[in-house]
């Protein structure tokens, strides 16, 4: 047969008595055993039949293998393919599933030759070869790819059984393999190269679809996300919120009076400029944050009753180029349309830092609009632009010079009677005692901005809310300063009785030596209740008012102070029994002793000099370093020295004074006072609420 040969002359390993050796060990399952039976005896091989009976006999119990859903299956594809002998993809079904299981039976059928074939049934066949050991294992692709285009795979694809009939799938065939090639007229193939010109236009055709793809995408993300913070497609619009006015700013009285020239301005431009004078055009607003630039510039719009711009510093810049510059142009078009007005730019350094190399090429842009609208070639007659910025530093030179924001107004954190007034004021929007003195309270909130203390009045609304009082006292206040300053008390918190008792004696060393030493604060509170991080603290408040510079013998002071709690742990408990409690007030004591000797020249043996913090590039020998490491290392064991010398000698009343820190947990400078002296304190109860804040200084 015509496969049979074909397959003995290509595959060597194929033994030629493959008939004889064939061992038919087949699950009959589905398949009908009188179809078998008349292929084995076309084959001349009826002894596999014989095997195949005593196999069928032996394996009965296997049939269960095959489920009832395969059975059928395998029937129905085998009746198919009997019926459409000339269908190659009829047989490639068929063999398809047969050959999972039963390879035999798809040799049998490919080499009787009856049954149409392609390349699908012929991977089949190849498969079927394999499995049952007539060839070696190889990949059936390493078979067929040498064979596509020749003319025994035509034979084979469409003359398998000599029959295929017309209509049958020979279309499925590749159409090289109906070129008529051999070895002795084979086919030549000639690879053409592009021309440049055909180059050329498959490079432009693909850059401009790709730039219109990339045109299409932006300008829809460009739609998706300017709509936040000013929209580009809206014209800007003034703040509604003008009703504040210079009253409502309480402090910062220097910057509300030269503000006030901006006012004056503003109500009557041609007074300023009638002698051919002319007003700043930018006015920056410097200082800490929270202490009312933003109402500052809200107070000048109310006072002159003009359209008031609002926008943030980080307002401006979106994901594209160009858009920053845009809403610039955009907020100081509507100005111009409204002037006289003020344009307010909160937090102005987000877009006005120092320009730099690496910097975005979008925030140069930006920055660069905003010079030009400053001071560019249009005039901008009656726009008052005000800027604020806690950091006035990192501001670009252009920015800040004559013509553009050439007024630097510093607006301060308010002192002990600025402090009272804005108590005053925001006491007034709450009920409260009349009898408050808020002097108590604001000699007690040092460094404390207006944002804080109006916070501190809300935290004391909250707290006689909670609970059910009409009305705010003095300890609601108290109570709100103390956790501002130093957190909130850790009630729930555990706290072993030998830790109470070093706690109570650290923070008495504290106290005893900032009671007994020339130029320190004034004690204002002593407690061992724990609050945030801290186990206890000593709170110390300057007398009548804020400390603007402090001197030497301040200092020392300060780091004796410091330095007592970790003398009291070793005079009481011993050197070997210290405790970790101490490294806040270590720090703290190093760095005052460092900045006397480098910044303030308070030593004699480094001399009147000053060493920046930042040593890099600067000229400080090797020797100069160690004299300063050596004399603040001097300094700190002289402190220590003396906090050692001035707790021995009041030891009696460490022990009084740590006694009445464990019974009463607070102390304020009267009871302490009373306690030094052997008294009692008045019965009283301690209330943990009302206790300040507590940190082992």
């Amino acid at each position: 047969m015509l496969l049979k040969t074909f397959s003995d002359a290509v595959f060597q390993q194929v033994n030629k008595t493959a008939c004889t050796r064939v061992s038919l060990q087949l699950k009959l399952g589905g398949l009908q055993y009188g179809r078998l039976s008349q292929r084995c005896r076309r084959l001349g091989i009826d002894h596999v039949l014989k095997h195949s009976r005593t196999q069928f006999t032996q394996n009965h119990q296997n049939r269960r293998c095959f489920s009832t859903s395969i059975r059928r299956r395998l029937e129905r594809l085998e009746t198919e393919a009997n019926h459409r002998p000339g269908d190659p993809i009829v047989q490639h079904s068929f063999l398809q599933q047969v050959g999972k299981t039963h390879p035999e039976i798809v040799v049998q059928r490919v080499e009787s030759g009856r049954f149409a074939g392609n390349e699908g049934v012929f991977k089949e066949y190849i498969k079927a070869l394999v499995s049952t050991n007539r060839i070696d294992t190889t990949t059936t692709n390493d078979i067929l790819m040498p064979l596509r285009g020749h003319s025994i795979m035509n034979s084979l694809l469409t003359g398998t059984a000599g029959m295929v009939t017309s209509g049958s799938s020979v279309s499925a065939t590749p159409a090289a393999s109906t070129v008529n090639t051999s070895e002795s007229k084979p086919l030549h193939v000639q690879m053409v190269e592009s021309s440049f010109k055909s180059q050329m236009w498959r490079t432009v055709r693909f850059l401009a679809v790709a730039f219109l793809i990339v045109t299409i995408v932006n300008n829809v993300m460009d739609d998706i996300s300017l709509p936040r913070g000013m929209n580009l497609n809206q014209e800007v619009q003034p703040a509604d919120d003008q009703g504040k006015t210079f009253d409502d700013v309480k402090g910062a009285t220097e910057a509300k009076e030269e503000l006030k020239e901006i006012v004056a301005y503003l109500r009557d431009p041609h007074k300023f400029t009638r002698l051919g004078g002319k007003l700043p055009k930018g006015v920056l607003l410097t200082g800490p944050p929270g202490t009312g630039k933003t109402l500052l510039a809200k107070a000048i719009a109310g006072e002159a009753d003009v359209p008031f711009f609002y926008a943030s510093g980080s307002e401006f810049e979106e994901m594209y180029v160009g858009v920053g510059a845009r809403r610039v142009r955009d907020l100081f078009n509507a100005a111009k349309k409204r002037a006289p007005c003020i344009i307010f730019i909160d937090e102005i350094d987000a877009i006005g830092s120092t320009r730099a190399l690496k910097e975005q090429q979008a925030m140069k842009m930006t920055l660069n609009q905003l010079l030009v609208e400053l001071d560019g070639f249009q005039e901008t007659e009656g726009v008052i632009i005000i800027g604020a910025t806690n950091f006035p530093d990192v501001l670009d030179p252009a920015l800040v010079r004559p013509g553009r924001f050439d007024r630097n107004v510093v607006v301060p954190l308010p002192d002990i009677r600025d402090r009272k007034e804005i108590l005053q004021l925001y006491l007034s929007r709450v009920p409260h005692e009349e009898k408050i003195d808020t002097h108590i309270i604001a000699r007690g909130t040092p460094g404390a901005s207006g944002a804080d203390l109006a916070n501190l009045v809300n935290i004391a609304a909250l707290r006689a809310s909670t609970a059910g009082q009409d009305k705010v006292t003095l300890k609601d206040l108290d109570y709100a300063k103390d956790k501002i300053l130093m957190g909130a008390e850790r009630q729930s918190a555990i706290i072993p009785e030998g830790v109470r008792r070093v706690t109570a004696y650290h923070e008495g060393g504290h106290a005893l030596v900032a009671m007994h030493t020339s130029g320190a604060m004034p004690v204002h509170k002593a407690t061992i209740i724990p609050r945030g991080p801290a186990l206890g603290m000593v709170l110390q408040l300057p007398e009548e008012s804020d400390m603007i510079q402090r001197s030497k013998r301040q200092m020392l002071a300060e780091l004796d102070v410091c330095m007592g709690g970790r003398v009291a742990e070793e005079i009481i408990f011993g050197a070997d029994e210290i405790t970790s409690g101490a490294s806040s007030d270590l720090q703290r004591a190093t760095q005052i002793a460092r900045s006397m000797v480098e910044r303030y020249g308070m030593s004699t043996n480094v001399g009147t000099m000053y060493v920046p913090e930042n040593r890099n590039g600067q000229p400080i020998s090797d020797e100069t370093k160690q004299r300063i490491d050596d004399e603040v290392k001097n300094i700190l064991q002289a402190s220590y020295d003396r906090a050692k010398k001035l707790l021995y000698s009041h030891k009696r009343e460490l022990h009084r004074l740590a006694c009445a820190l464990l019974e009463n947990e607070t102390l304020s400078t009267d009871e302490m006072k009373l306690v030094i002296r052997g008294k009692k304190i008045p019965s009283t109860p301690s209330v943990r609420a009302s206790s300040p804040d507590t940190k082992m200084a």
